[in-house]
C-alpha cells in the first residue's frame, strides 16, 4: 500500500455524479475510502469555483451518499477527490460498507477517529 495513504480503500464500481454549481457530470467511482474517492474523469469536466459534490447510490438500495470534495489530483483520465465534508447519515453508511468489505472493524474505527481528528483541525 502507498505509505502516503492514511485510509483503507475498497474497489467500488458504480455510477455517480459530480456537481458544481449548475454543472452536473456523470462519472463512475473506481474506489472509495473514508477520506475520498477515485472517479473516472467526465469527458467535459472543468473545475470551476464553488463547492464540488460527489453523489452516488448504494447498489440495490435507495440510499444516496453525498460528500463535498476537493479535487486532489487529475491524471490519466481519473480524478482523485478528497472529502471536505460528509453528513452523518452518509458517513455512517460509508463506514458500514467499508467495514463489510474490509472485514476489520478495529482498523476502520482507528481510521474514523483519524478522519474526525483531521477534519476537526481543518475547521
Amino acid at each position: 500500500m502507498d505509505e502516503r495513504r492514511q485510509f483503507s480503500r475498497i474497489l467500488f464500481n458504480t455510477k455517480a455524479s459530480l456537481t458544481q454549481g449548475r454543472n452536473i457530470w456523470t462519472t463512475k467511482i473506481h474506489d472509495l475510502s473514508l477520506n475520498g474517492a477515485l472517479v473516472e474523469e467526465p469527458a467535459d469536466f472543468t473545475i470551476g469555483n464553488g463547492a464540488l459534490f460527489l453523489s452516488f447510490s448504494l447498489p440495490d438500495s435507495d440510499i444516496e451518499l453525498t460528500m463535498e470534495a476537493d479535487l486532489a489530483y487529475k491524471k490519466q483520465g481519473q480524478l482523485g477527490l478528497s472529502c471536505i465534508h460528509i453528513d452523518v447519515d452518509s458517513i455512517s453508511h460509508l463506514r458500514r460498507m467499508l467495514e463489510l468489505n474490509l472485514g476489520d472493524s478495529a482498523l476502520l474505527n482507528r481510521e474514523l477517529e483519524h478522519f474526525i481528528d483531521v477534519h476537526d483541525r481543518q475547521s
